[in-house]
């Protein structure tokens, strides 16, 4: 007997370790915890903010070029051929040379180009800093909008086990009725047919909220099969909604439309660089060589200065072709900006008005509800005073779940286009953990 009770104390504490480690594997997540989440394991992310370092360097790379460059350069040879002071053209006994040189250069014109360049340069590390605000803000609006769903499927899976549990509830209550003589079995049959609808339909909201949690975890670079609880509910929370200062709002704010700004410069700096080779370029050398028939090469020494000025006469129409593709590329750029600035106010004009449609439903949906429930008290007092059919009072309880259904559409609406609305006016992301 002792050992049966040991058995048994030992198998239940297995079970409670068991329901101990699956709950503590559980993840609660606000929205920011998620909103968190996604953009630290963001691979997308990620890759744009090293596209930013490499624009970075792009700079440092563009800016060396403006300054002093200093090469060395070591030959060893061995040759038959005259040297080049002998009139002779007769080959001659094999001879070594060695040589070495050291020489400085720097530009000093170049008809704007590098500077020019330099500018491109930063122009595109600051394009590719705002394409970390821009990527940041469509992960943010994903992040919420899945989150939205998971909690909206949540709300309806809720009410799907709410509705079994009120079929079960009168199933039992009819077939009492139906013992007492009360009701004939057409009613119990009836009950049974929609409580199966009902299960049906609890299997379907299982399935989406399983579906859209994996979709969230995805989102957040999670473990599709991570098991989290979404902390946050589906809420109501009145904004004023001004949609001529939200758009001005969003022109001013959005990192698209600087963005595009910066394409116009960067075309318009493309150009400059194409006339520049219009212009002569002058450059500054300074060398110093060593050379002997002995290795190293390091007894004779000679210097040489050399101001050095190129300017291009003829290249086929080459620089022509550049500049006007260069003023195509500003022409592109410039209607690019106008074809954000239109997409942007339209964002913004689609998220207002839908708010203002979702916010009108949920006032709607909330009278719904309330009618509703009072329509099914009122069935089920009248069913049981034999005045209403058991069909009206399963429609009153399918129409209470219908009102339920419709308020909880109305709310994920107004919060998926809220979160739309802040994307659309350039909100800033704030990562809250």
């Amino acid at each position: 007997m002792r050992f049966r009770f040991l058995k048994k104390q030992s198998f239940f504490l297995l079970i409670t370790l068991f329901f101990c480690q699956n709950v503590s594997a559980e993840t609660n997540l606000s929205l920011d915890n998620s909103v968190a989440l996604a953009l630290k394991n963001d691979p997308f992310l990620q890759a744009v903010e090293a596209q930013k370092e490499q624009a970075g360097w792009g700079v440092k790379e563009a800016k060396s070029s403006k300054g002093l460059s200093l090469d060395f350069e070591h030959t060893d040879m061995r040759s038959t051929a005259p040297h080049t002071w002998q009139a002779t053209l007769e080959a001659i006994s094999p001879y070594g040379y060695y040589s070495n040189e050291v020489s400085a250069t720097i530009p000093l014109y170049t008809g704007g180009r590098l500077e020019n360049t330099i500018d491109q340069a930063k122009l595109s590390l600051n394009t590719a800093e705002l394409e970390i605000n821009v990527t940041e803000q469509k992960l943010k609006l994903e992040t919420e909008l899945k989150y939205y769903e998971a909690l909206k499927a949540k709300t309806v899976l809720d009410i799907a086990h709410q509705m079994v549990d009120d079929f079960n509830q009168h199933l039992y209550n009819v077939q009492q009725m139906y013992n007492a003589g009360v009701v004939p079995w057409h009613d119990v049959v009836q009950t049974k047919v929609r409580m199966a609808n009902a299960e049906n339909n609890l299997v379907k909201a299982q399935s989406d909220y399983d579906l859209s949690i994996r979709s969230l975890n995805k989102t957040m670079g999670l473990p599709l099969d991570e098991d989290i609880k979404l902390m946050d509910v589906l809420g109501y929370q009145k904004y004023d909604l001004d949609l001529d200062e939200m758009t001005a709002e969003g022109l001013e704010n959005r990192p698209e439309m600087a963005q595009q700004a910066l394409a116009v410069k960067i075309q318009e700096k493309q150009m400059n660089i194409a006339k520049s080779a219009q212009r002569p370029e002058v450059h500054l050398r300074g060398s110093m060589d060593w050379d002997d028939d002995n290795f190293a090469g390091t007894d004779n020494r000679n210097w040489t200065v050399l101001l050095t000025v190129k300017q291009n006469i003829f290249d086929s129409g080459n620089t022509d072709a550049k500049i006007k593709a260069a003023k195509s590329g500003i022409l592109s750029a410039q209607n690019i900006q106008q074809q954000t600035k239109d997409t942007i106010a339209l964002e913004i004009s689609d998220a207002c008005l839908n708010m203002r449609k979702a916010e009108k439903r949920i006032t709607t949906n909330e009278a719904a509800i309330e009618e509703a429930n009072v329509n099914v008290d009122i069935s089920q007092k009248s069913y049981s005073a034999g005045v209403d059919t058991n069909l009206d009072v399963m429609d009153a309880e399918l129409a209470l779940d219908q009102a339920k259904t419709n308020y909880i559409d109305s709310l994920y609406d107004y919060n998926a286009n809220k979160a739309k609305l802040d994307r659309a006016v350039g909100k800033k992301v704030e990562i809250k953990e």
